[in-house]
């Protein structure tokens, strides 16, 4: 079964992530999450992730962990993605500012996923991680800045102040990124296309009316 989950075709090793899944076994720990780090195929990486879960938190836990802190990028953002599936809220605070604000942007947006996800519903704690994620305003494509309002906006009532102060940062891709998820927090129908060009049309005029 471990052979199979290295197979070839792709095929083989759903199959495999499958069937080990359906059995969980311990034995098969250090298979699946060293797969997890170096798996192609994104429907056999979330088999792989699928199996973890049904593993002992005991023995899982702590395995997936080592891989926060791994070189590759894929190791870092499967493990942060397995740990918000597995949904146990020790891992809370395994997920730090570095993972956070990781320089890969696939590992960085599993990261808000899985933060908003674990976190506790203390509104401090909440408030503390809208704060962490802002940091990361006008980061990256269209992509990336969608999945970070969209973490923003799971946070509810604790992200408000925070992006309040961010909409008015002289940076104006910073305060038009803030402004376009303040809309879609106060309008989760709205999308975030629409959002963000009348956030940048808000944010010009803002400028233009202080610079008069």
């Amino acid at each position: 079964m471990i052979n199979a989950l290295g197979a070839g075709d792709s095929s083989v090793r759903l199959q495999a992530a499958l069937a080990v899944g359906s059995r969980p076994d311990p034995v098969f720990l250090e298979a699946l999450v060293e797969r997890c780090a170096v798996e192609p195929d994104f429907f056999v990486r979330d088999m792989l992730s699928w199996a973890l879960t049904r593993l002992p938190s005991e023995s899982a836990l702590p395995r997936i962990r080592r891989e926060l802190d791994a070189e590759r990028p894929q190791a870092r953002g499967q493990a942060l993605h397995t740990l918000s599936k597995i949904g146990d809220a020790r891992a809370w605070s395994w997920i730090t500012g570095d993972l956070l604000s990781d320089p890969d942007d696939e590992v960085a947006r599993t990261a808000w996923r899985a933060a908003v996800a674990l976190a506790p519903r203390d509104e401090r704690e909440r408030h503390a991680l809208a704060e962490d994620l802002s940091r990361q305003l006008a980061r990256g494509d269209h992509e990336v800045r969608r999945s970070l309002s969209r973490a923003l906006v799971d946070l509810g009532d604790a992200a408000h102040p925070v992006l309040e102060r961010s909409a008015t940062l002289p940076d104006p891709e910073v305060a038009a990124h803030a402004h376009a998820t303040e809309l879609l927090l106060r309008d989760p129908e709205r999308g975030f296309d629409a959002a963000i060009e009348e956030a940048k049309r808000q944010v010009a005029l803002g400028s233009g009316a202080g610079s008069c």
